[in-house]
């Protein structure tokens, strides 16, 4: 095999190659159960809103019930910021529910 062959062959495995390599990042939706960071967001969501309706419940005062719904914006700005830290370590950058993908 001469060395024209030989470039022709690799140029042509990378030309196929490289859009099966880029399409591992988008094969997964973002928002899908599919994605285990997404269902890990959607769990400690689910487990956010559990204890609220509990915590609320105990409630004797205005004061419990704010303190209840203050843990749960935490909890749940505390699920965004660890979902959307792992889909950025993946080159994934989630804003507002909009996704870019980073080359």
């Amino acid at each position: 095999m001469n060395r024209t062959t030989l470039l022709i062959a690799a140029a042509a495995t990378a030309v196929i190659a490289t859009p099966s390599l880029a399409k591992d990042r988008r094969t997964v939706p973002v928002y899908s159960d599919y994605n285990p960071y997404y269902l890990d967001y959607k769990t400690d969501v689910s487990e956010a809103k559990r204890e609220l309706r509990k915590d609320l419940a105990r409630a004797d005062d205005a004061a419990d019930r704010e303190d209840a719904w203050a843990e749960y914006r935490r909890e749940i700005a505390d699920a965004k910021h660890d979902f959307r830290k792992e889909m950025a370590e993946r080159g994934m950058i989630v804003r507002n529910g909009r996704v870019t993908v980073e080359e």
